[in-house]
């Protein structure tokens, strides 16, 4: 009996009528990324979209430093 009362909360909590309360941006976004502002499109998004990428660019610079540095050391054997 209890496993039935569970699996009815299951399937209520995971009904259809929960995803009528997500309501339509597309509207709003269209707005936002079609405005005429002079910024890149990657950055139009705000300033989540500004840390992402000055994160990835740190990244790509980082590994970028990290590769050339053992790229050098392996250049030049160690001297025994």
């Amino acid at each position: 009996m209890r496993v039935l009362r569970v699996s009815q909360a299951l399937v209520r909590s995971f009904s259809s009528t929960a995803r009528n309360h997500l309501e339509n941006r597309v509207a709003e976004k269209q707005k936002i990324f079609q405005a005429d502002n002079d910024l890149p499109v990657h950055l139009k998004g705000g300033a989540t979209d500004s840390i992402l990428y000055r994160l990835t660019m740190g990244l790509c610079l980082g590994g970028t430093v990290y590769s050339l540095y053992f790229l050098s050391w392996a250049s030049f054997p160690q001297k025994k």
